[in-house]
């Protein structure tokens, strides 16, 4: 028994480690901003971080880490009931008749627990966290040395008759029922504020933008916002950036609730007219680009700018197509896609961000400031009231 006692101690101390560093890179993930890279990230695939950023890695808006925590720690506690149970204070522990078999019992649940997350993260979110992987393996090896001598069915059974046996105990009936409420209470509270899931949080607040089919703000011309409005708002985009389109609405709203004007300026990522990058990240932004500000010379630049996000033409046929129920002369569109004054607007406002160290997109800039990616209305229309 001692054997099987220090065994199962060994790998839940193991297992508890392990966790502790998940939760160390879920935190970075989710809450360090100049985090880069943790030393479980191999490649696109195996992927700690990754993972940690979805929002496969919470139950209730608490990390799986920290329910791995609980488990091994729950766990470790389990071993030394028998002995803790005799101090006075701690007398209530009796009602943990049979430790092994709550232990066995829990190391299966989690363990099938565990290859269901194995599934959604080999096929919906494709990749693999080798830490989490691990504690799998952990998790099996904790309820196949505990159910030694026991067995499967023996160790529910037992988990479940010493529960209904302590609950017909009055006092330690109103304990449990308290802890359940405050536990209830308390996964209630983080499931509603996401506070230890700033991911999901993301998730839920740009839904409606993310879900979105059209542009319910898109606006038809030149011009997005007020023209005389002192509150400028610079914005840089990409037309083949996922998030990008997302931004693109929310900036519609702004606009549409505010007094605001936004200017927009291309940033293609691609190489064919940025001269700055090392390497090909969006290919084919920049021939959108180009259609984008031809489409402007005939006053229709957010017309063109709304199809091309919405639409998400993957050829030059497919733009010139989308561009057709713009009503817009195309033989000039296709004349000025490829102009020499088109181009070198394009590449000003290339350098111009180069000048401004802007990398990456979307990113906007209101009075020198920028801010790179998107924040949820709430806090964009806070970060420009700050702006005024």
């Amino acid at each position: 028994m001692e054997k099987k006692k220090l065994s199962i101690g060994l790998i839940s101390l193991v297992g508890l480690i392990t966790t502790i560093e998940l939760a160390i890179v879920y935190y970075n993930a989710n809450f360090n901003d100049s985090f880069f890279h943790s030393f479980c990230y191999v490649n696109s695939f195996i992927d700690c971080d990754g993972i940690a950023q979805t929002t496969h890695s919470q139950f209730f808006g608490i990390p799986l880490a920290y329910w791995g925590m609980f488990l091994y720690l729950f766990i470790i506690f389990m071993l030394f009931v028998n002995k803790l149970k005799n101090f006075r204070l701690l007398k209530f522990l009796e009602v943990f008749k049979n430790p092994y078999s709550y232990i066995a019992a829990l190391g299966i649940i989690s363990f099938t627990i565990s290859m269901i997350l194995l599934c959604v993260s080999l096929f919906e979110i494709k990749k693999l966290c080798v830490l989490c992987a691990f504690t799998y393996i952990l998790n099996l090896a904790i309820s196949l040395i505990a159910m030694e001598g026991i067995g499967f069915k023996q160790a529910i059974k037992d988990s479940i008759n010493d529960l209904f046996d302590g609950l017909r105990i009055k006092p330690y009936a109103i304990a449990f029922l308290i802890v359940m409420l405050c536990a209830t209470g308390f996964l209630i509270y983080t499931d509603e504020t996401m506070a230890f899931a700033p991911q999901v949080k993301r998730v839920r607040e740009y839904a409606p933008y993310m879900n979105a089919k059209k542009n319910k703000y898109a606006v038809s011309g030149n011009v997005l916002g007020k023209v005389n409005s002192k509150h400028v708002i610079h914005t840089y985009t990409d037309y083949e950036c996922p998030i990008c389109r997302v931004y693109d609405i929310m900036i519609h709203r702004l606009a549409k609730e505010n007094d605001v004007l936004i200017i927009h300026h291309n940033y293609p990522l691609d190489t064919e007219c940025n001269k700055y990058l090392t390497a090909e990240f969006h290919h084919g932004s920049c021939m959108k680009a180009r259609y984008a500000v031809a489409a402007e010379n005939q006053g229709k630049l957010w017309d063109m700018n709304n199809l091309l996000f919405e639409k998400k033409p993957q050829s030059e046929e497919e733009v010139i197509k989308i561009a057709e129920s713009l009503n817009l002369d195309i033989e000039r569109l296709k004349e000025d896609a490829y102009s020499l004054e088109t181009m070198r607007k394009i590449q000003a406002d290339i350098d111009n961000a180069q000048k401004q160290g802007i990398l990456g997109t979307p990113t906007s800039v209101v009075n020198g400031k920028i801010n790179v990616g998107i924040k949820p209305m709430k806090e964009m229309k806070a970060w420009l009231n700050d702006e005024k």
